[in-house]
């Protein structure tokens, strides 16, 4: 068993979206990311239905954790997602993270991921009000505030979005993980710390740039 300690005060949490990387050479790209310093790795499942494009699921999961020890961040953009949450803590996931939007009773998804035994993890859309998920904040490890539309990867940043950072963060225990996600650069990244957030997921910046550790790096 894994054991990785989700979080700490005095660091970001970098975990690179494997959208954006080449799946062909996905193997090689993990441990690409994880030699530059990435924490985590960011697996974003889509099902063509709750956002409107289709990525990958549970064999690919569990793929990927035949071949590293990485932290498996992964972030269902799917609906009805307590069908699933058993399916992708068997094939590996560490921490395991549910769109508002999608679940009627999102105590009860929370419930089944952490009786599978896994992190659980909580996320909003940007027209979603940050409010709607004070209720949840001592239940999960993990917020996700989405800072571009979630369905594709190379979006712009929404500044607005990224206001709802303090307001999580003044209700939040200290332990718990605010992350972003959504048009992460250097700048933008500066933005979301200042703000409160403590895990940043870039895709396209860091596995489109030519030298992954300075793009970490650069999000520190």
């Amino acid at each position: 068993m894994i054991c990785v300690k989700i979080t700490s005060m005095d660091k970001i949490i970098i975990s690179p979206s494997i959208l954006s990387a080449d799946f062909m050479n996905l193997e090689q790209e993990i441990n690409s990311v994880k030699n530059a310093g990435a924490d985590w790795i960011h697996i974003d499942v889509m099902d063509g239905h709750f956002v409107p494009n289709i990525t990958v699921g549970i064999p690919v999961v569990k793929s990927i954790r035949n071949k590293t020890d990485m932290f498996l961040d992964v972030h269902l953009m799917i609906e009805n997602p307590e069908r699933y949450i058993a399916a992708f803590a068997e094939a590996g996931a560490d921490l395991i993270t549910f769109h508002y939007e999608a679940a009627s009773e999102p105590q009860r998804v929370i419930s089944i991921i952490k009786n599978c035994g896994k992190k659980a993890g909580i996320s909003i859309k940007p027209g979603t009000e940050g409010s709607k998920i004070i209720p949840y904040l001592n239940d999960v490890d993990l917020i996700l505030v989405m800072t571009v539309e979630p369905g594709f990867g190379g979006q712009e940043f929404m500044h607005d979005c990224a206001m709802k950072i303090p307001l999580i963060k003044e209700k939040a225990s200290q332990n718990l993980v605010i992350q972003v996600d959504g048009g992460i650069n250097n700048l933008t990244g500066k933005i979301c710390k200042s703000l409160g957030a403590n895990s940043l997921v870039a895709g396209s910046y860091i596995y489109g740039s030519d030298d992954y550790k300075k793009a970490v790096e650069s999000l520190l």
